[in-house]
């Protein structure tokens, strides 16, 4: 099947306005993250308080989070439970002891449920040292998943520099996601890293189809240039990328709209990576390959001229 006709798209010679309406997104979201002192943390990073409450019938999420936000605490993040009564609720810590906080919310939920004997399951304190190791956890999640693609893909196409670009091109997509969420100015949860991890694994996968159309255009197009290989590949796979990543970005589309505000965010930021990932996969990370291949045949060239010299 096929959802465009055949192509013939200059993508390698075009690849500069790639590179250039990258570095422009990069540099927005860089600078957003500069003057705003790094990303929003949530609270399973900057700490927190939790409670668990429990009702005697259901009440729906969003009541709850509205009633929160009318009495102060409008970054309150409510999670059901499910087959049960009960909420979880978490919200950023203020100047208020974590007694007082708790009872002004319990106060607030049995004045607007008072037949529902509401009562008070847990409480918990998420301290910064929590909070300071969930960073550095999610930071690592990232970095062994980056180092492992590379070893794979180097493994896997017998080249190092395939495993580097097709990373180069993951590096880009996370931060151009965490970058216009800085510009959104939206909290980076625990949820969100996942998000993060679910890109990386979309974006690296639609990469290795592109490069294993390389790989056999290459054995079947020997009378072909590599420039000329690059584009043929890009343009062959380029009805079922599309096909591909439509189908997935309808699915987020529902998710992002009807999904309840629990997975929000987390939609959303697979929405811009699935568009981003597709795009780095055509107009990154193979141009990349071009490059940095192109470049070390001009080395050796170079130094086989000053050997017969």
């Amino acid at each position: 099947m096929r959802l465009i006709g055949k192509t013939n798209i200059d993508f390698v010679g075009k690849r500069w306005i790639g590179y250039t309406l990258s570095l422009l997104i990069l540099s927005f979201g860089i600078f957003s993250l500069i003057s705003k002192g790094g990303p929003r943390l949530g609270i399973d990073f900057t700490g927190g308080i939790l409670m668990q409450v429990k009702f005697v019938q259901n009440v729906p999420a969003e009541d709850i989070r509205t009633e929160l936000e009318s009495i102060g605490y409008k970054d309150a993040e409510i999670q059901d439970i499910t087959n049960s009564n009960s909420v979880i609720i978490r919200f950023p810590k203020s100047n208020l002891a974590v007694t007082e906080e708790v009872k002004k919310i319990t106060d607030a939920l049995n004045s607007k449920w008072s037949g529902q004997g509401i009562s008070i399951e847990r409480t918990e304190m998420v301290g910064p040292k929590v909070g300071a190791a969930l960073s550095q956890q999610a930071f690592y999640a990232l970095l062994y998943s980056w180092v492992m693609i590379i070893i794979y893909i180097a493994f896997r196409f017998k080249s190092m520099v395939n495993g580097v670009a097709g990373v180069v091109a993951l590096i880009h997509d996370v931060l151009v996601v965490l970058g216009i969420f800085s510009i959104m100015n939206k909290e980076i949860t625990l949820t969100v890293i996942a998000s993060f991890l679910t890109i990386v694994g979309y974006s690296i996968h639609d990469t290795i189809v592109v490069y294993d159309r390389i790989r056999e255009n290459k054995r079947i197009l020997r009378d072909k240039s590599f420039y000329d290989v690059i584009n043929i590949s890009i343009n062959d796979t380029l009805s079922r990328t599309i096909i591909t990543s439509l189908t997935v970005f309808m699915a987020l589309v529902a998710l992002f709209f009807w999904g309840g505000p629990v997975i929000h965010d987390f939609a959303l930021a697979l929405l811009i990576g699935v568009i981003v990932g597709t795009y780095s996969s055509i107009a990154v990370a193979s141009p990349m390959v071009y490059d940095w291949v192109t470049r070390q045949e001009k080395k050796r060239a170079l130094i086989r001229q000053n050997g017969k010299a």
